[in-house]
């Protein structure tokens, strides 16, 4: 096996999980919301503004741009340079992502 093939698989895999993660952002907020929603406890917050969670807006926001903003870099990053770099970009965004959903999910 050619040591060149692999590098390039790893890059290709690294594009391949950016992509997903990407596509999968917005469906992942809109379920978790409706999760979160489906709650009494996101109810009786929505109605009389008791028992909210105490997680600021500012992470909500912040998670979500951090994962779209390292998965961006990660898809236009060039093949040839640091690779790792790539992939710690690709983990940063998976990272934020599933954080984004932990919290989401907190309110419920």
């Amino acid at each position: 096996m050619n040591p060149a093939q692999t590098t390039d698989q790893v890059r290709d895999d690294a594009r391949t999980a950016a992509g997903w993660g990407l596509g999968l952002l917005l469906p992942m907020v809109f379920f978790c919301a409706l999760v979160t929603l489906s709650g009494p406890r996101a109810g009786r917050c929505l109605t009389y503004g008791e028992d909210c969670s105490p997680v600021p807006g500012w992470l909500l926001y912040g998670s979500f741009w951090t994962s779209v903003v390292a998965g961006v870099a990660a898809l236009v990053w060039p093949r040839a340079r640091w690779t790792g770099a790539r992939l710690g970009a690709v983990v940063v965004q998976w990272c934020a992502q599933l954080l984004l959903a932990g919290l989401i999910l907190s309110y419920a």
